[in-house]
């Protein structure tokens, strides 16, 4: 899927500071997340529209 937008691992790198650490339960992954959360928002989608290669809409929403 070429309408997919994912984050390059420049990006990645200078996000991660910010991202809180994980303390038994593992993180989703943080990379699929955001870029499913820039995507919403660029194409002014709702939550539910959202591809599922960026985890459930619910996911995005609370993250």
């Amino acid at each position: 899927m070429s309408d997919l937008y994912w984050l390059t691992d420049d990006q990645m790198a200078r996000l991660s500071p910010y991202f809180p650490r994980s303390y038994g339960k593992p993180r989703v992954d943080d990379r699929q997340v955001l870029s499913g959360i820039i995507f919403v928002n660029r194409n002014g989608l709702r939550w539910q529209d959202a591809f599922k290669e960026y985890w459930p809409h619910k996911t995005l929403y609370n993250q």
